[in-house]
């Protein structure tokens, strides 16, 4: 099959490049980028008025795969994908049973493959069950295929095991992702504790507790030359500490969420489970560091952290209802809105932090427009003003903090080694 993109305005951050031009695509990969190129006997994607970008990923969703498949799967999750712009997700361990051995690993690639409409990395366990006490069959993952491994939604409290874990990751050049809330400061806490937790009534989570994880494994990966990824970032100290650390030269990386660099923990005045996450929306000051730190370089990949639970679990009181909300088919459409089009960042930042980004991180060959590269792309309508709905979500979720929000930006259309699996809002597959 052959396609021809046209007249689309290309950004691609590996190249630095900005303008409009063609891509022709042959057999799921690109064959040419330039002006003018033969359209003989190739499907034409009109893409005049539209950004063209390599395809998109979200290093770090939940698609609930195996054990909790009333809150989402690998199809509804990848269909949510499609629909937000996404060409590739990196799902995560705390899964039941957790992916922590090989053969966990194998079926969940057999589903991707089978069910996916997007690709699908899979990110194995640190330590067995999530328990950190034993680390996981890390070298059985790896050979099977994991793009990282990760005890996300656990912290690993244990220094010595994080070391070893961190060292026996990098003999399979594999990224260790930290999910950084000192466990006994945030016991029982259901938002960021500042004043909105004061005045509610609500025990809180206290920035210090993602401080002191982060700088704990900053330490150690400057011990031991190894790198480490810090997963939603969220306060200003860690951002500011990981900023000191990559100009030392250490290996470490970060992520953040379109929700922590656009929401506060004002949010949670009205007791809303839909602004209940982990770590918590915190107070203004954290997010305007965290999008600073986006803006700077700090921050490598914008991410979803992509929790489906099923209504009945938000629909409980503050204090019981879960963490997490679906953010798949809002990412885009709310970083467009409320950073680029306020003038706070700019379209490359935010595309890099899409793309190459995350695809350097998990060492992945994605992320840039190049002949020769698989034909993923993103198609964005930067002036296209739609209302969250979240009814109309293909995710099983529907559990969003932008519902009925008027966003400016949406994925026109999402492509897959070749094949146009979103169009317009509509999954095609």
């Amino acid at each position: 099959m052959t396609l021809l993109v046209k007249g689309g305005r290309v950004i691609n951050p590996a190249a630095q490049q900005d303008e409009i031009c063609d891509i022709l695509v042959e057999d799921g990969k690109i064959k040419a980028v330039g002006n003018h190129l033969d359209e003989t006997g190739a499907e034409v994607f009109d893409a005049s008025g539209l950004v063209v970008a390599p395809g998109f990923i979200d290093m770090h969703v939940h698609l609930r795969q195996p054990g909790q498949s009333a809150k989402e799967t690998v199809a509804t999750g990848t269909r949510a994908a499609a629909a937000g712009g996404i060409t590739r997700v990196a799902t995560m361990p705390n899964t039941n049973p957790v992916i922590d051995k090989s053969i966990i690993v194998e079926g969940m690639k057999y589903k991707a493959e089978h069910e996916g409409v997007v690709k699908v990395e899979i990110v194995g366990a640190i330590s067995k069950g999530l328990k950190g006490q034993e680390l996981a069959a890390m070298g059985a993952m790896a050979k099977a295929g994991v793009a990282a491994f990760s005890d996300d939604g656990r912290y690993v409290e244990d220094c010595d095991f994080m070391r070893k874990a961190m060292e026996y990751a990098s003999m399979f050049h594999k990224v260790i992702i930290d999910h950084c809330e000192e466990q006994a400061l945030v016991a029982g806490g259901n938002m960021h504790e500042g004043i909105v937790s004061n005045e509610l009534g609500l025990k809180g989570r206290p920035a210090v507790a993602e401080d002191i994880a982060v700088a704990r494994d900053i330490l150690l990966a400057e011990a031991t030359h190894t790198p480490v990824h810090i997963a939603h970032i969220s306060t200003k100290n860690a951002v500011d500490m990981v900023r000191r650390a990559k100009a030392k030269g250490i290996r470490v990386t970060a992520e953040a969420t379109p929700q922590h660099m656009i929401l506060t923990d004002e949010a949670l005045r009205g007791y809303d489970t839909r602004f209940k996450v982990n770590p918590p929306l915190r107070s203004d000051d954290h997010r305007q560091a965290v999008v600073d730190g986006l803006k700077d370089g700090t921050i490598d990949a914008i991410v979803t952290d992509h929790a489906p639970h099923e209504w009945e679990e938000k629909d409980e009181e503050f204090n019981v209802a879960p963490s997490g909300f679906v953010g798949l088919e809002t990412s885009i459409g709310a970083v467009l809105t409320y950073l680029y089009h306020t003038g706070v960042v700019d379209l490359m930042t935010i595309i890099r932090a899409y793309t190459t980004g995350p695809a350097k991180i998990l060492n992945l060959p994605a992320g840039v427009i190049a002949p020769g590269k698989d034909a993923d792309l993103t198609l964005i309508d930067l002036d296209k003003e739609w209302v969250v709905d979240s009814d109309a979500f293909y995710s099983k979720g529907k559990s969003s903090p932008f519902d009925d929000m008027i966003f400016k930006g949406k994925p026109a259309a999402t492509i897959v080694d070749g094949v146009v699996v979103m169009k317009n809002g509509e999954v095609l597959r």
